[in-house]
């Protein structure tokens, strides 16, 4: 019987945290991180193929990266030793080409990858604390260089080629932008910049010269041959020119948007503006500057319980298609969009909005799953509060829907039509409508970590903590409780019959209820284990169970009969086929195990890639053909189970899946409703079309009418306008003919000019040429007899040295024995050896030597035929130069004028800064006097309210007296009962004939006492009933008095909203009831008050002095304002002055210089704006100085807010 295997089917999700996480293939075709692998999807055909990750002690993908030829892909993987696998995607299998690493340098991780043009070579970040950048010829697996890029503080975020270059290298990071070159075996830096204010988290390439850099605060940095050239903000529409310096003061706000991912294409680029926002730049007409075209955001998600949190999701990545057409992005929360970018251009009005590139992904650990019978589903939840169901036999997602709180496991029912979800706070039974999830019973199971229905769906048992309630699915009554385990019940599993559950917990228990009444059928207890995963065999004979010793046991009777060791990796999960021929287990470090049963001794097993993280929960379906499994890497994934020969297992019966679904009564009759408006509106559509068209077709006769008469006017106007054209054609070319004939007379008399004094520099060349070549000649014949003689001098030395060792040698020969002399002689070989080695190595260097000192003569002999070409040229471009010279000082005067007119305007603003300063200070005087009578007020109120408080206290004082009046009714009654009772017996003992009498007299007594107990009783129901009318009116006084706040910014409003309240409340006899209640209290408030208004009255008097203090400061200021002022007028006419005499000079002595660069012309423009914003900036600095001085004074001029209370007002 040929053995089971599994084979990766298809997966859901992205794995986050990985650099560069999502790559083009081709125009259909993407490739991302998943688990831990790398899967190959095709958008249109909705198919996936896999390149698994690494085994040899990999901790997980890092960042990947592709050609630019789109064969190869890079991915980098972290570990004790961080390395590089380089893939051949043209190949089927996409085989594995190379495996890179640091060498000798200790490397754990390569944060960033990048592939030359040419895809021969590919350089490689490495992470902390080294940060060395590695440049391999990859094929060779060879280091060609390596350079350490920044310091153990600064992180490198992206590293890049030069497009058009293999030897040039961009690294960017927190602080650090530099440009790198390979040459001469050596990555060396080619620019030097300051810039550690700037935090770089991406950079693309623009062009051979051009790096566009986004920053952690919103800013685009634009960088020509590695100086800072132009910047800009992701949230203006327009690119803004700044010079380098001016930009030191620090970073933008820090509300300012990230700019996580930049990408560049042929129009401009596209980069990240912040949360769920891609901003389009493209080229303007002007020269090297870009404008916001266009802003892309994710849309808000429908079926989330808070939509707006879609929107909130950063980009990581951003790729555009071969073509051109499609722009995709993957968001921090594992999610995948895409938009095509011809419709997001053509939709100039509308908002542009992302969709899913597939489906939308859980983004946190996936907690619980399951499959039903009649329906190919799957059931997934998860720690982002969603509950997804997914279809295994079309590979898409059914239903998505989001919860407040977070769902610990999930069962779905055996037909697929209902749902069972464990919350932190309860555990729900929902239904799966055709749109919706539904909740329509709620069970009080708190923290429901596990719950499964029975196969026949009549039952389901949920976990509650070492609890395990079973319940019935049609009256949802409790019908067991299983208690026995003393830790966390953390799996549970029913037989095919549904007569058993087996469940296991953390406390090493594994138990075999029966779930007709509830007994223990079985037990096994290993206190040494926490079990985490229980599976049964389909004869429900035998128990399978993982824990956290690293072994799988095989459980028996109550007996342990084997133990197979997991070579310390633990098991999290087991799951059995129906077949009962294989069992697969999930690993903590994430990979799948098949294991052959019967099981052996031996570790007969095959391992699988599979996730990146623990696996939570494993299924198999119930047709053994799919193997589904979850885990905490935020995966789903979907494995075919087939034999060895490629054959898929044979079914015991085939499965026909249900079709039908749920719906309710009212969305049907909704949607019916809907359809049937859609078709009257599309009758009626239809005939407004048609009369539409009708109209537009009689417009349309009558315009080409007019159209046909006035083309058929003008032919023949335009004909005779041709006849005219033609003579002047005519007579402009016997004119132009004279023309040429001047033009070529007068070109080849300067042609013939030009050649003869072209020939006499040529001939002057050539012969300083022959010159030199003679010079050469003898050079290399002096270096040629040189090496000659050094031969001939080594030759002779070494006869002399072996006719003086060979006599040597003769002599120790008679003087020592046979074997020693043998010694001697081989002794001797080898040094003659070494001799001579090191002659014929002396001989190489010298040759080499000369070689290159020949070499070096040669160019220099090519470099001064250049230069006779370049002479040549330059007398022609001396004499433009100064032409050009001529016509930019012109320019530079018009410009001088326009800054003297720009210097006017900027005295103007300044002089209207300072009257708006005025009215600034003017209305915080205002807001200040506001605020103050508002306090005011609001002091009233709460007196106000401290009468009303004090109403409630005396009426409940009123109420406690009735109270203890009606309990002491109450006990002189019962003492009355009590001397009844002791009546009577005294009567029986003595035997008194007129008992009938006191019999009467007493029931006269009681009837008394019970009326007056009545009376006391509706006393008392009145004082209750007036203790709820007043509590009423406080609460409506409440309610009123919340209102009349809303008025706070209104004094007229509230003034009058507090008078109603007061002739609404407030009754003149209660008034008076209060005031009479006690006088001291109303001398008490008048004391205060007079208390209050001398403080009013010396505080006043103290503002007033404060004022005149603040007003002749603020005199003094602007007076020492104005003599500022006046001094930086004279220093601006003194530096003009300056500047002309400078300038004079410079026209003068420059016709013999060479032509000054664009960018110091650029400089000289500037210089008076510079001046200027310099002036502005030093004026607004003073300004806030003084805002804040007053704000000061202000503060400290505010009265102090009393407690005490006024008395009730009174109109």
């Amino acid at each position: 019987m040929a053995s089971v295997v599994a084979q990766c089917h298809y997966i859901f999700g992205l794995r986050t945290g990985v650099i560069n996480n999502i790559c083009y293939f081709d125009e259909q075709t993407v490739i991302f991180p998943c688990g831990n692998n790398c899967v190959r999807y095709n958008i249109d055909q909705r198919w996936q193929r896999f390149i698994p990750g690494s085994t040899e002690k990999s901790q997980g993908m890092q960042a990947l990266a592709i050609s630019a030829n789109r064969r190869y892909l890079a991915v980098s993987e972290r570990g004790e030793k961080g390395t590089i696998t380089v893939y051949d995607l043209q190949h089927e299998q996409s085989r594995k080409r190379k495996v890179l690493s640091g060498g000798e340098v200790p490397v754990l991780e390569f944060v960033s990858m990048a592939f030359s043009p040419d895809s021969k070579y590919l350089i490689g970040q490495a992470g902390a604390p080294d940060w060395t950048l590695f440049y391999w010829m990859w094929e060779k697996q060879k280091v060609m260089a390596s350079v350490k890029t920044t310091g153990s503080t600064n992180p490198i975020n992206q590293v890049s080629f030069n497009p058009q270059d293999n030897t040039q290298i961009c690294v960017s990071g927190n602080g650090v932008f530099k440009l790198f070159r390979y040459a001469e075996g050596a990555l060396k830096q080619s620019n030097f910049l300051k810039l550690e204010s700037h935090n770089f988290l991406s950079h693309t390439w623009m062009s051979e010269e051009r790096v566009i850099a986004g920053t952690e605060t919103g800013r685009l940095l634009v960088f020509e041959s590695g100086d800072l050239r132009w910047e800009m903000s992701v949230t203006t529409k327009q690119l803004e020119r700044r010079k380098p310096e001016v930009k030191s003061e620090g970073a933008a706000p820090a509300r300012m948007p990230r700019i996580t991912a930049i990408t560049s294409y042929s129009k401009g680029f596209a980069c990240s503006a912040g949360p769920g926002t891609v901003c389009l730049f493209e080229k303007t007409e002007e020269k090297d500057n870009y404008r916001k075209t266009r802003e892309i955001r994710i849309p808000a998600d429908p079926c989330s319980n808070e939509p707006s949190h879609a929107e909130q999701q950063e980009m990581v990545t951003l790729c555009i298609s071969p073509s051109e057409e499609t722009l995709v992005t993957s968001t921090d929360r594992g999610q995948l969009y895409s938009i095509t970018l011809s419709s997001a251009e053509m939709s100039k009005g509308e908002q542009a909005h992302f969709e899913f590139l597939s489906h939308s992904f859980h983004s946190n650990i996936i907690t619980g799953l399951s499959i039903c019978i009649r329906k190919p589903l799957i059931a997934t939840c998860s720690l982002d509060h969603s509950v997804r169901i997914w279809n295994f036999e079309t590979n898409v997602l059914e239903l998505h829907k989001e919860f407040q709180e977070e769902a610990f496991s999930v069962a779905l029912h055996p037909s697929g039509l209902f749902i069972l979800v464990g919350f932190s706070d309860k555990l729900r039974l929902m239904n799966l409508l055709i749109d919706d999830v539904r909740t329509f019973k709620e069970f009080t199971v708190r923290g429901c970590r596990e719950c499964v229905f029975s196969h026949g769906g009549h039952m389901f048992a949920a976990v509650n903590g070492n609890l395990i309630h079973i319940y019935s699915s049609t009256t949802f009554d409790n019908l067991l409780n299983l208690k026995g385990h003393n830790g966390k019940v953390r799996a549970i599993v029913w037989s095919t019959d549904d007569s058993r559950l087996v469940s296991c917990g953390m406390d090493g228990a594994v138990y075999e209820w029966n779930t007709l009444n509830s007994k223990r059928e079985s037990e096994s207890v290993l206190k040494s284990c926490s079990y985490t995963g229980v599976t049964i065999s389909p004869d429900a004979k035998t128990i399978f169970a993982v824990g956290t010793d690293c072994t799988l046991k095989e459980i028996q009777d109550c007996q342990i009969l084997r133990e197979v060791a997991a070579d310390d990796v633990a098991y999290t999960t087991i799951a059995m086929s129906r077949s009962g021929r294989v069992l697969f287990a999930g690993t903590s470090i994430g990979t799948v195990r098949a294991i052959k049963y019967p099981l052996s001794t031996q570790k007969d097993w095959i391992e699988y890639q599979a996730h990146s993280g623990a696996v939570t929960k494993m299924v198999i379906t119930f047709d053994d053909q799919y193997l589904l499994t979850v885990s905490e890497d935020c995966c789903l994934l979907i494995w075919k189970i087939i034999d060895k020969e490629g054959r898929g297992l044979k079914r015991d019966k085939d499965i026909t899946y249900a079709e039908e679904i749920l719906i309710t009564k009212s969305d049907l009759e909704e949607k019916n409703q809907i359809m049937m408006e859609l078709k009257t509106r599309v009758e009626e559509l239809k005939m407004e079309n048609e009369y539409q068209l009708r109209l537009k077709d009689m417009n349309y006769n009558e315009k080409i009418k007019d159209l046909s008469e006035k083309f058929v006017q003008e032919i023949e106007s335009l004909k005779t306008k041709n006849q005219v054209l033609k003579t002047e054609k005519e007579k402009q070319e016997m004119s132009h003919l004279e023309v040429t004939r001047e033009v070529v007379e007068k070109h080849s008399r300067e042609q013939q000019d030009f050649e003869s004094t072209s020939n006499q520099k040529l001939m002057l060349e050539y012969e300083k040429y022959q010159e030199l070549q003679l010079k050469s000649q003898l050079m290399q014949e002096g270096y040629e007899r040189q090496l000659q003689a050094m031969e001939d001098s080594k030759g002779r030395a070494l006869e002399e040295l072996t006719l003086f060792y060979e006599a040597k040698l003769q002599e120790k020969m008679l003087m020592l024995g046979q074997d020693e002399s043998r010694q001697q002689m081989r002794e001797f070989e080898e040094s003659k050896k070494q001799m001579e080695e090191d002659g014929d190595r002396e001989i190489q260097d010298i040759r080499i030597k000369y070689e290159r000192k020949l070499r070096v003569e040669k160019e220099i002999n090519l470099r001064l035929k250049g230069e006779t070409g370049v002479m040549r040229k330059k007398f022609s471009s001396l004499q433009k130069d100064i032409d050009d010279r001529n016509v930019e000082i012109e320019k530079l005067r018009v410009e001088q004028q326009k800054l003297r007119g720009v210097i006017k305007s900027l005295e103007k603003d300044i002089l209207g800064l300072k009257k708006e300063i005025q009215e600034r200070d003017e209305t915080i005087q205002d807001k200040e006097k506001r605020i103050y009578d508002l306090k005011k007020k609001n002091q009233e109120l709460e007196k106000f309210k401290f009468v009303l408080d004090y109403k409630i206290k005396e009426l409940k004082k009123q109420i406690e007296p009735r109270e203890n009046d009606i309990k002491e009714m109450k006990e002189q009654i019962q003492e009355v009962r009590d001397i009844g009772r002791a009546w009577r017996m005294q009567c029986q003992d003595r035997g008194f004939n007129f008992r009938s009498q006191q019999n009467t007299q007493l029931e006269l007594n009681i009837t008394e006492l019970k009326l007056k107990l009545k009376a006391t009783d509706k006393e008392m129901h009145k004082e209750t009933q007036r203790v709820r009318d007043v509590e009423a009116l406080v609460r409506r006084f409440k309610t009123d008095l919340h209102n009349c706040v809303g008025f706070i910014q209104e004094p007229k409003r509230l003034k009058d909203s507090i008078r109603e309240l007061y002739d609404h409340y407030v009754q003149q006899s209660d008034v008076v009831d209060i005031v009479g209640v006690d006088a001291d209290i109303q001398r008490e408030y008048s004391r205060q008050r007079e208390h209050l208004e001398r403080n009013v009255a010396s505080l006043k008097r103290k503002l007033a002095k404060d004022t005149e203090v603040h007003r002749t400061e603020n005199v003094k200021i602007m007076k020492e304002n104005v003599s500022l002022i006046k001094e930086i007028n004279d220093l601006r006419r003194e530096l003009r002055l300056v500047r002309t005499q400078v300038h004079d000079n410079k026209s003068q002595s420059g016709i013999s210089k060479k032509k000054l660069s664009s960018s110091d012309l650029t400089v000289a423009r500037l210089n008076f704006e510079e001046e200027a914003e310099r002036i502005i900036q030093l004026q607004r600095v003073e300004i806030q100085r003084l805002k804040m001085q007053m704000q000061g004074q202000s503060h400290s001029l505010i009265p102090p807010s009393s407690s005490t209370k006024l008395p009730v007002l009174t109109t």
